[in-house]
């Protein structure tokens, strides 16, 4: 039997292989190893309140899917992988409840309706976290994961499924485009 300590040194593909075998050790060590990691990836990715609740999802499809590892793969970016797809299905979710909700709610009588400022949007605070927010998801997540978690272009092509040329050329786009918005403000 492994202790917890020789566990904490084991790299992450050997302890993914012990996950793969129902080691629930091997699996603490990973979760405490990437946690911060993919908090992180969905708090930039525009979550704002339930991004625990998304990372605890990943890692239980993690633990659910870990047969699927394959061990020529970064442990990472298989996370990666679970991670965007738990995003994709909340993102859906959220715009079936949105949709259920514009579908129940009726039009609100003028004297409900908030007069818009005039000045709105005029407040020269625009950050890069709100410029980040305001790249399409596709953009956003090139930059996410290329710049804020140092991956390289291939492995975002994989986390992806798109082509590194892509990848480039959404970065390059990006780019622009947060530079443009930070320009203007």
């Amino acid at each position: 039997m492994t202790s917890f300590d020789q566990l904490l040194n084991m790299d992450d593909a050997a302890l993914m292989l012990r996950v793969r075998g129902d080691d629930r050790d091997a699996f603490a060590v990973l979760v405490k190893r990437h946690q911060k990691m993919l908090l992180n990836f969905f708090a930039r990715s525009g979550v704002q309140y339930d991004y625990e609740d998304l990372v605890q999802q990943t890692f239980l499809r993690l633990y659910r899917y870990r047969e699927r590892y394959q061990p020529t793969a970064k442990v990472t970016t298989f996370l990666f992988l679970l991670a965007r797809q738990v995003w994709i299905d909340e993102l859906r979710r959220r715009k079936r409840h949105e949709r259920l909700v514009d579908g129940l709610t009726a039009e609100p009588h003028p004297e409900h309706v908030e007069p818009v400022a005039a000045n709105a949007g005029a407040s020269g605070g625009l950050d890069l976290e709100q410029a980040l927010a305001a790249l399409p998801e596709g953009l956003r997540q090139v930059v996410e994961l290329g710049v804020y978690q140092d991956l390289p272009y291939a492995e975002v092509a994989e986390i992806l499924a798109i082509p590194v040329g892509t990848v480039k050329s959404r970065m390059f786009n990006a780019l622009a485009k947060l530079r443009e918005f930070l320009d203007r403000k």
